[in-house]
């Protein structure tokens, strides 16, 4: 009798942003990826638009050197990508994970995401397809029970998989803090 080899696709985690700016929380999350997951590969998604968010701070070009320069300095094994930088707009995550399951057939995608943007993820274009079809981390963020919304998604959607980093260290801070203590310097700020 003979046996077929399966070839395993390497497990590459999706941290998907604008990341304006980027902070020491995202850096965090990017560390448990790299030092606690079962991921083969990191990278860091820096969407030149986001759907849900206006005003940034700075140019698209500016948060993707920003992020490489971030991640070079933490000395993360983790890779920036500029992909939605050569996609046709509008940027759906959707869109974004299919174009990569094209070109990477080879890779299982995995979409990472805070605790507060798995509240949002069914309002998302697609958002039951990406729950079908593809893995989801989630990083806890203080304010939202992870857990209560991925059992809520479970009961109503098929779900591939969701999985919470209950081990993970809990971070408050967010890139819309650190954009509010800019236009404001009198406003209290989050410290690590």
């Amino acid at each position: 009798m003979c046996f077929r080899k399966r070839n395993k696709k390497r497990k590459v985690a999706l941290f998907f942003g604008s990341f304006n700016p980027i902070h020491y929380g995202h850096l965090a999350i990017l560390e448990y990826l790299v030092n606690r997951s079962e991921a083969d590969e990191v990278r860091i998604v820096v969407s030149p638009e986001s759907p849900f968010k206006e005003g940034n701070m700075v140019t698209a070009e500016e948060r993707l050197a920003n992020a490489g320069t971030a991640i070079e300095a933490s000395g993360l094994n983790v890779i920036v990508s500029d992909v939605e930088y050569h996609l046709e707009p509008p940027l759906y995550t959707i869109n974004t994970l299919h174009y990569l399951d094209s070109v990477e057939p080879d890779c299982e995608h995995i979409l990472v995401m805070g605790g507060d943007n798995i509240a949002s993820l069914e309002r998302w274009k697609c958002g039951s397809e990406i729950m079908r079809d593809y893995r989801i981390w989630v990083y806890p963020r203080t304010g939202t029970d992870a857990h209560a919304v991925a059992n809520d998604l479970k009961s109503r959607y098929k779900v591939k998989g969701i999985t919470i980093f209950d081990d993970a260290e809990i971070h408050d801070i967010s890139s819309t803090m650190l954009r509010g203590a800019a236009q404001n310097p009198a406003a209290p700020t989050a410290t690590p």
